[in-house]
């Protein structure tokens, strides 16, 4: 699809890969609305892309999701590519029966998979109008195999991973849609601290690859060490149109 002159919305925007995409796609031409739960940080992300604009609001909550679909259809009725890349995880030590384990849990399924299949439901209707339009969810190199450190998130990513794989096939037969998979290796961001993200590869190398996928209707961008893994688990996809 073309990479200039879209209308961007970007969850998670304020920061890590999301304000990467945002700089790179804004860079190319196009016109970026970013989204984040905490207002000081959208205003700092602004300051740092051109003719950008915010909306604050938490995508985790139910009334926050509707709201800012409204407000894109009514405010913004040119976006035609969405980008689902906020995100929440949590070290779980399932060994330990004072961590909490299903509370954790709960919070990544309902951030990173349920409130993408609500928020998606919700912008579906708008996008589809649109001559050229796309979704892109941000999944993680952790679709391809859980750890000890990370298992309820890496689940919570396997979820969003099939779901997208279905929505993909749901919409082969529109040529107007199309349906983006980023996988993220180790990205070293403040989200990834805790686990080690500054071995990581750094954000900008995230939004690069995904700038190239858009261009050469790449539907599947794994990055980094998650091509390896993709690679292998390839031929078990279905092929997209």
């Amino acid at each position: 699809m073309k990479t200039t002159g879209n209308t961007v919305f970007i969850s998670g925007g304020s920061a890590g890969i999301g304000l990467a995409i945002a700089k790179k796609l804004s860079a190319a031409g196009n016109r970026i609305i970013i989204n984040g739960r905490n207002s000081q940080r959208l205003q700092i992300a602004l300051s740092e892309l051109n003719d950008a604009v915010a909306l604050q609001g938490d995508l985790s909550v139910e009334a926050d999701r509707i709201r800012i679909a409204q407000e894109l259809a009514a405010q913004h009725p040119d976006v035609n590519i969405v980008i689902n890349n906020a995100g929440t995880a949590f070290m779980n030590n399932l060994g330990d029966s004072t961590n909490d384990a299903v509370g954790k849990a709960y919070q990544e399924i309902n951030t990173n998979y349920l409130s993408v299949i609500h928020f998606t439901s919700l912008v579906l209707p708008h996008l589809l109008k649109q001559a050229d339009a796309a979704i892109v969810n941000v999944t993680s190199i952790a679709v391809f195999r859980g750890n000890k450190y990370l298992p309820t998130y890496s689940a919570s990513k396997a979820a969003l991973h099939s779901y997208t794989q279905g929505l993909r096939d749901t919409f082969a037969e529109n040529d107007k849609l199309n349906i983006y998979e980023l996988y993220p290796p180790l990205v070293n961001t403040e989200f990834s601290a805790e686990i080690g993200g500054a071995n990581g590869i750094p954000a900008s190398e995230v939004a690069d690859e995904l700038l190239l996928a858009l261009a050469n209707d790449q539907f599947e961008v794994p990055v980094g060490d998650a091509k390896r893994f993709h690679q292998l688990a390839e031929p078990l996809s279905v092929s997209s149109h």
